[in-house]
């Protein structure tokens, strides 16, 4: 029986243990998840004016960090602007180097005795959430929720960890981790890796340090631990981001890593020697940990630029195998401002694509330009693979956290990026087939002839940056001008039709062996321009600019 209450008992407090340790990670989520929908752009914009110098990125980096309460979001929005060289290596690494000191800075604040003002911020994040109608509102309300849950949090696990105190088995447990650092220290990188938060798992420590179950010590041990595994998801998050993302966290890895094994290492010497300083164990592991951040920023930022060179060896840039999306960042998901702005940056390079589509179609026209054939195909298929990215990422958007203007701008990109991918197959399937058709027979078109399609391929390059420009602009006006070119190519259609037709029935040579090619040339254009055109509508039909009809009213019979 005696044996039977221990279980339950023990199982009762892993438990709650459990229990408040979820509800601790899940307010941390909603913090982040929260400032990133609601500032995400400005935190973006943020770091990247951070860009100048070490010192301005240790800021931003602490700044950024402190807003979401955690490095990893930092960190994978920094290695998302290195994997686009918008950030050099050793300044993306003072950002690491200052998000570290953010999250340790956000442990101090919430080690403050707050629990009693979990339930306002809990009762302030709800209403705020539900009465808002816009995604930076809720995102507002969310993390306001997540910190008086995070505070709630805290309090019960301080309450859960107070039986461990008289437990024999964890007493022993805990001291046989005292007695191997190595293992202590796994145990916490574990911990930390595992939770996904250096900022959770030095908390937890503070709590069992608060109720004399870990000695300082060994305390410092696991503080070096969890910050050793908070670099660890980073890592995982950008694997597939390019071997710039790649090169930023593991070099942040290498650093930690480092300072975790210096502090493993001198914490039987520390230990004595830093508890007089501390009123309580909980005060000594949060002074290691932030001791640690700053100590690591100290030692480090001074000769980043040796280190970034030495991983940049370790980790050499290979050629391209491939394309694939650049700007389609994971990291933005949370944010559906940043996400759908990723998501029409990566629109605008399927638009660059086909652009260059057009300029080899051109030249296959123009000549027997067999490479370009290739090139072609080659670009059709990148076409295509963007395209299929794009929707993939914008399918991930919830809905439920789009305001009206976040689903209207998510429907235009979707509907260029389908445009642009009719475009990409009309040139390979359409235009292009018709220049082998020509080379295969050694056809010529007449100059008159090889003049207008290429005054036509011209002006729809022309037409082509016109939409681009509506596209991220969404200007009204550029789009009513984007517009007018629909007449304009009509005529232009007509015009180069008409002229063939008069050669034809001077039954010039040229034109009569080509004449099924110049017409399916021309329609083809026309059909490629109508798809980019189309890029203005929403934009008109938002303002209440279009019509119903292009048709006259019918007179009225007398």
């Amino acid at each position: 029986m005696i044996w039977r209450d221990f279980d339950i008992g023990s199982t009762l407090v892993l438990i709650d243990i459990l229990g408040a340790g979820a509800l601790l990670l899940w307010g941390l989520r909603l913090i982040k998840t929260g400032m990133l929908r609601a500032f995400g752009s400005s935190l973006r914009v943020w770091i990247g004016r951070g860009a100048s110098n070490r010192v301005k990125a240790v800021i931003a980096g602490f700044v950024a960090t402190l807003a979401v309460q955690s490095s990893t979001a930092t960190a994978v929005i920094t290695a998302s602007f290195a994997a686009r060289d918008l950030l050099s290596g050793v300044i993306g690494q003072a950002v690491m180097l200052g998000a570290n000191i953010g999250t340790s800075v956000a442990a101090a604040i919430l080690s403050l005795d707050l629990h009693w003002l979990s339930p306002v911020l809990i009762l302030i994040g709800v209403v705020v959430f539900s009465r808002s109608g816009r995604a930076g509102g809720k995102g507002i309300g969310r993390a306001i929720l997540g910190l008086g849950l995070m505070l709630l949090a805290l309090q019960l696990l301080g309450q859960a960890t107070e039986p461990m105190r008289d437990s024999v088995v964890v007493r022993q447990i805990l001291l046989g981790l005292g007695d191997a650092p190595l293992f202590a220290l796994i145990f916490g990188t574990g911990l930390a890796a595992l939770a996904s938060s250096s900022l959770a798992t030095v908390l937890f420590v503070m709590l069992l340090a608060q109720a004399g179950v870990v000695s300082p010590e060994l305390a410092l041990v696991l503080v070096a631990g969890a910050n050793l595994g908070g670099a660890i998801p980073p890592c995982l998050a950008v694997m597939s981001d390019g071997v710039q993302a790649r090169r930023l966290v593991v070099t942040n890895l290498c650093v930690r890593g480092l300072g975790a094994f210096a502090l493993t290492l001198a914490a039987p010497m520390l230990a004595p020697l830093l508890q007089p300083q501390f009123a309580d164990a909980a005060a000594l592991t949060l002074g290691a940990h932030i001791g640690f951040s700053v100590v690591l920023a100290l030692v480090f930022l001074p000769v980043l630029t040796p280190l970034t060179a030495l991983v940049d060896r370790w980790m050499p840039q290979h050629p391209a195998t491939g394309f694939g999306p650049r700007y389609l960042d994971d990291s933005a998901m949370s944010s559906p401002t940043i996400a759908l702005a990723a998501a029409a940056r990566e629109t605008l390079r399927l638009g660059d694509l086909v652009g260059d589509m057009l300029q080899l179609s051109l030249a296959t026209v123009k000549g027997h330009d067999d490479p370009a054939h290739d090139r072609l195909s080659a670009i059709e298929d990148e076409v295509d693979r963007l395209h299929n990215a794009i929707k993939t990422y914008l399918a991930r958007l919830s809905r439920e956290e789009l305001d009206s203007d976040d689903i209207g701008r998510m429907a235009e990109i979707l509907s260029y990026a389908v445009n642009l991918e009719h475009i990409g197959d009309l040139i390979d399937s359409g235009l292009s087939e018709l220049a082998v058709k020509k080379d295969r027979r050694r056809l010529s078109f007449s100059p008159e002839g090889l003049e207008e399609i290429s005054e036509f391929y011209q002006r729809t390059i022309e037409i082509l940056g016109v939409a681009q420009s509506v596209f991220l602009s969404r200007d009204a006006n550029l789009a009513r001008d984007l517009v007018k070119c629909k007449v304009e190519v009509r005529r232009m259609e007509a015009l180069s039709a008409e002229r063939h037709m008069e050669r034809l029935r001077a039954r010039r040579p040229e034109t009569v062996e080509t004449s099924g090619l110049h017409l399916d040339i021309l329609r083809d254009l026309k059909r490629v321009n109508a798809h980019l055109i189309s890029v203005a509508y929403p934009i008109l039909d938002g303002i209440g600019a279009l019509g119903d009809t292009r048709l006259h009213p019918q007179p009225k019979k007398p």
